[in-house]
């Protein structure tokens, strides 16, 4: 007899070849895309800036200066202790709109803070920005230059 006689009747499907990836044809995304992002520069440069979180620490900003502006109120209050890291809070009430709309003035406050504080805050204090609905429509750099305009004027006050 011959080896032939005893193969199965069921012939197994083809397979699929095993899929070993190219050199450089399977990269996923721009180049670039697997590497670690590098140091913001608003973190390289200036204050290291901290949120604040604690009602008491809102409740001590709001006996410092005020500056309002079209899009935000600007409270500041000196610490008082060694510690020169600026703490930033910010607060949008619920006469703004809905929790979506009120995020996103949250949002727009945070990345202005991100940008301008660092080089303009004056070192060892509390700021806390207050949204205003004029916040939203404002465009980015008219909302820099009036956090720059009310640190400054706030900061004469004190």
């Amino acid at each position: 007899m011959t080896d032939e006689a005893h193969v199965p009747a069921l012939q197994s499907r083809p397979q699929a070849p095993a899929r070993v990836p190219e050199p450089h044809g399977d990269e996923v995304g721009p180049p670039g895309a697997g590497t670690p992002p590098g140091p913001r520069p608003q973190e390289a440069v200036g204050l290291t800036l901290q949120t604040i979180r604690k009602r008491r620490d809102f409740l001590a900003a709001n006996r410092g200066a005020r500056a309002a502006t079209d899009g935000f109120v600007l409270l500041l209050h000196p610490r008082r202790d060694d510690d020169p890291a600026v703490r930033v809070g910010y607060t949008v009430t619920k006469k703004i709109g809905n929790a979506v709309i009120r995020n996103r003035l949250k949002r727009r406050l945070r990345a202005v803070a991100r940008a301008v504080l660092p080089t303009a805050a004056p070192e060892g204090t509390d700021l806390v920005l207050i949204g205003r609905s004029g916040g939203l429509t404002r465009d980015f750099a008219s909302l820099q230059r009036d956090l720059e305009k009310a640190i400054s004027r706030a900061a004469k006050k004190l």
